[in-house]
Formats: structure tokens, C-alpha cells, sequence
């Protein structure tokens, strides 16, 4: 046997099995539901093809109201409230600025 192919003996074996310990197996719940929706898309198109040609205004929210949604959320990401100060409070202190964080009384 040349050096060749004894190194290919023993580094082939050793590199199938440095491979194989990297496979996982996605969780159940996601092979369960993998799919769906590219199968729903199909369904609804099947059932009516000419769907996008309907001009029928959609019925639900109002245009003013609609608008007023997205401003809110829009604004949301820009003016975020200050957090609410409860009973479980996690991650933050909870103490004063400058004290101590206990009661004076």
C-alpha cells in the first residue's frame, strides 16, 4: 500500500464520523408543520385562481380607522412607553437614583 491511500484509509472513516456527530434532527413539532403554508397557498389558489383580478373593496376596517392603526403602530417603535412599574419587575432595579433603595422610614 502506497502512503496515499493508507492516509485516505484512516482520515476517510475519521471525517465521516466528524460529519455525522454535526447532524441534528429539527424538533417534531416543526416536521409536523413544515409546509403548510406553501400547501395553503396551493389550496387557495386552486379554489379561485382569478382572485387577484377582484377590484370589490375589502369589508372590515374602515380606511380612517386603518390608517389610525398603522400611525399607532409606526409610532410604537419610535416613542416607546416607559415600562410598567408592577410587582414583577425583571431585569431592572427598582431602586432610586441615588439612594439606597430602601424605605426611610
Amino acid at each position: 500500500m502506497n502512503k496515499l491511500s493508507l492516509n485516505a484509509t484512516i482520515c476517510l472513516p475519521i471525517m465521516l464520523l466528524a460529519l455525522t456527530a454535526c447532524v441534528t434532527h429539527p424538533p417534531k413539532r416543526m416536521d409536523t408543520r413544515f409546509g403548510n403554508a406553501v400547501g395553503m397557498a396551493k389550496a387557495q389558489q386552486t379554489v379561485n385562481p382569478d382572485a387577484s383580478l377582484d377590484t370589490t373593496p375589502v369589508r372590515g376596517v374602515d380606511g380612517q380607522a386603518g390608517d389610525a392603526m398603522i400611525d399607532n403602530y409606526r409610532d410604537s417603535y419610535i416613542n416607546r412607553p416607559a415600562p410598567a412599574r408592577g410587582a414583577l419587575n425583571v431585569g431592572t432595579s427598582g431602586g432610586t437614583a441615588g439612594g439606597s433603595g430602601g424605605s426611610s422610614q
